[in-house]
């Protein structure tokens, strides 16, 4: 990931593969600064600043791009604190009538890992501090929507440098959804569902 990214690796980075990410993990992220591109470890589940412990109020997992710049929480960061969150895939959930979700994993159609939109905090509390971060949300692509209505921003090679700051402004105009083409997604097992669940049968499909 370093090498993709061309950003220098923390020394705290979580172990991969994840193959169950949940929110308050710590995942990867990488952002740019005067010593360059960045490969750290951010905890899943923005803290906005005036937040008195991280679960002072609700979890901000996700930044919808229609609202970002005008959130308390988000405005400031989507300005100056965006990053990109490295994956190899993602899941979404449909329901059936009788109320029980069924998981699908999301991947791209060829196979190459994705970067996501994302936005981060520092945060200082009374004991300690920790980096957060938030992913970028937006309306579904016609392909998506059947199984969700709304979906992570997924960001191209050619627009990493452009959301990182690297190349001046103009980043909101990246807050869009892919290209349906370059996804692909299958039903995997409810295994999934319990955060207790790990390893790489969950994202084979049922």
């Amino acid at each position: 990931m370093a090498q993709l990214f061309d950003a220098a690796p923390a020394n705290n980075l979580p172990d991969v593969p994840n193959f169950n990410v949940c929110p308050t993990n710590q995942i990867h992220t990488v952002h740019g600064g005067e010593n360059g591109r960045q490969l750290v470890s951010m905890r899943w589940g923005f803290i906005p600043h005036w937040y008195k412990t991280p679960s002072d109020g609700p979890l901000l997992i996700n930044a919808r791009a229609e609202t970002i710049a005008q959130k308390p929480a988000f405005r400031a960061a989507c300005r100056q604190r965006r990053c990109l969150i490295p994956i190899s895939g993602f899941y979404e959930w449909t329901k059936t009538a009788q109320n029980t979700r069924l998981p699908w994993y999301i991947f791209s159609s060829d196979g190459a890992p994705q970067a996501l939109a994302g936005i981060w905090q520092d945060w200082d509390g009374a004991e300690n501090s920790q980096r957060s971060c938030a992913i970028v949300t937006t309306a579904a692509n016609p392909a998506m929507s059947t199984i969700h209505h709304r979906m992570p921003v997924i960001l191209e090679l050619r627009d990493w440098a452009l959301w990182l700051g690297e190349n001046g402004t103009g980043a909101s105009k990246l807050m869009t959804a892919t290209d349906e083409a370059t996804l692909k997604f299958h039903r995997v097992g409810t295994n999934v569902n319990s955060n207790k669940s790990s390893g790489p049968e969950l994202i084979e499909e049922e």
